[in-house]
């Protein structure tokens, strides 16, 4: 917290560290131009939650939380400073200066506005954000966005990550989705509904796809996307389950609550992807609704749709399977079902993506069909479930 202290006040330069301006308009421009924006009327203290001057405002309320965790995507990190900044609800950022945060514009005539704020998250990296729902720029150009910057307490420079971005906003296409950096992890909301407020959660790992990042490595990059980003919607074809005989996306049937994606690739190892299918059978029936399990087989070597399909056809038939879905791909690289997009490996033995409303909260690579591993996945969904966000879906217009 010190080092932070120090750091904040460096950059004001002109500006007191109580953040109240000089008189003098030269040194208030100057001070606007060489003074992040991060630092620029920033408190002496911050909390874990922070409420806008939106909220007093007429616009949709909404409130965004989360957990910001470490770089292993499991331990949480506290102390860390998170400046947002948005438009009104007419897509415009407007300056106040009747109002105490507002940033007035620099040199460029560029401003963030009176709509930005600061938490510094808790002791178990938790935050949260009240504020109105922000609208897209006039022009209609970007979908609509909350821009943030994290500023860690171990590092000196502070750092941007992908926007908040709202799932339901018709200009955010799937082009787009696919083209975003997911730095600190996928920044799309998707909102429950509870009375009048809408409550979007957004985890966020640190240094996720941050160039530069001091980052350590990790083991089971080597095959699929990353702890908090979203998976990317494909459609692999149906050879067992509820959507047998139909190529249907997983996401886009079943990407809400909880799901586990298994993926099997060019070595299979079937005595222990039997042991698989039966413990998440057996998850699937405990937990109704709440769980959906898909097998996505992308075995290359050989490939013919017909013999797959009843290969996978009769493990299905000889386990009894009626919750999960054994699904095939013709290769982990293929582009007409969209599923090279996900980056997983054919070459080990299996990747798992837990995910709940499309984000993937745990990752597991060559692992083992033992009843720790069942526990612990198991363990994993668990420590996972949050009241808010098992609602249903809210609907859309």
């Amino acid at each position: 917290m010190k080092k932070f202290l120090f750091i904040f006040c460096l950059f004001h330069f002109s500006i007191s560290c109580n953040g109240q301006k000089q008189n003098d308009s030269q040194s208030d421009l100057e001070a606007i131009d060489n003074t992040p924006p991060l630092y620029y009327g920033i408190p002496d203290r911050l909390a874990s939650s922070d409420t806008s001057a939106g909220w007093k405002e007429n616009g949709q309320r909404i409130l965004l939380t989360g957990t910001v965790y470490k770089s292993d995507g499991r331990t949480p990190a506290s102390n860390i400073v998170m400046y947002y900044y948005h438009t009104n609800a007419q897509g415009e950022y407007k300056h106040k200066p009747n109002m105490q945060r507002s940033l007035p514009p620099n040199s460029m005539g560029l401003t963030h506005g009176y709509l930005r704020g600061w938490v510094m998250t808790a002791e178990d990296g938790t935050y949260s954000i009240n504020t109105i729902r922000p609208g897209s720029y006039p022009s209609r150009d970007e979908p609509a966005h909350i821009h943030v910057t994290i500023k860690e307490p171990d590092l000196d420079e502070h750092y941007v990550i992908d926007d908040f971005v709202f799932d339901d906003d018709r200009l955010l296409t799937a082009e787009r989705r696919i083209k975003k950096e997911n730095r600190g992890g996928s920044g799309v909301i998707r909102f429950v509904q509870k009375g009048g407020l809408l409550i979007g959660e957004r985890n966020i790992i640190l240094g996720l796809n941050i160039p530069d990042y001091p980052i350590p490595e990790k083991n089971n990059n080597i095959s699929g996307r990353n702890i908090g980003e979203d998976i990317i919607s494909f459609t692999p074809y149906h050879a067992w389950g509820p959507d047998k005989g139909s190529s249907t996306c997983p996401m886009c049937k079943y990407g809400w609550y909880h799901g586990i994606l298994y993926f099997v690739g060019n070595n299979p190892n079937w005595d222990d992807i039997k042991k698989w299918l039966v413990y998440f059978e057996k998850e699937s029936i405990k937990r109704e609704r709440y769980l959906k399990v898909y097998f996505i087989y992308g075995n290359e070597k050989e490939f013919t749709q017909e013999v797959r399909e009843k290969e996978l056809e009769s493990i299905g038939r000889a386990l009894t399977l009626e919750k999960v879905a054994l699904t095939l791909v013709p290769s982990f690289t293929d582009e007409s079902s969209k599923v090279h997009l996900n980056k997983v490996s054919a070459e080990v033995e299996n990747t798992f993506f837990i995910y709940r409303r499309s984000v993937i909260i745990g990752k597991y690579v060559n692992l083992n069909a033992n009843e720790e591993n069942f526990a612990m996945l198991s363990n994993r969904l668990d420590q996972t479930i949050n009241e808010y966000f098992d609602l249903p879906r809210p609907k859309v217009d």
